[in-house]
């Protein structure tokens, strides 16, 4: 088999079913929240702990999730998020299933009480 490092600009015209070539498409789920001073009697500090654990426990009880990161900020810049969350899935479908799913509804509550400021952008790959 003739292997070769792919940059991704050779010619692959008549390749499409060239196993190399192939690989699954993924859905990416980004979200960004800045969280407010204080909420729900917590520091900003102690809500995004709450907030990361809150959103890595779904990783086991919704299937649809593929993949999940969350983070924490340390950039001290004003326009910077205090939570950041990387998912991915393997259909938008799978996305929609967990956006609706009864525990990660129970983290929008969490979310809604605690942040400030929401943005989100989802894309496929």
């Amino acid at each position: 088999m003739d292997l070769y490092f792919r940059t991704g600009f050779e010619n692959n015209e008549g390749r499409e079913n060239d196993p190399l070539l192939q690989r699954p498409r993924m859905i990416k789920h980004l979200v960004l929240w800045k969280l407010k001073e204080t909420a729900e009697g917590k520091t900003r500090g102690e809500n995004a702990l709450e907030l990361k654990a809150a959103l890595e426990n779904l990783k086991g009880r919704v299937m649809e999730i593929h993949a999940l990161e969350v983070g924490i900020n340390f950039n001290p810049a004003d326009t910077a998020s205090d939570v950041s969350l990387y998912s991915e899935f393997q259909t938008r479908d799978d996305l929609e299933k967990y956006q609706k799913h009864p525990e990660h509804l129970k983290v929008v509550e969490l979310v809604k009480k605690v942040t400030q400021e929401r943005r989100v952008s989802d894309y496929e790959t």
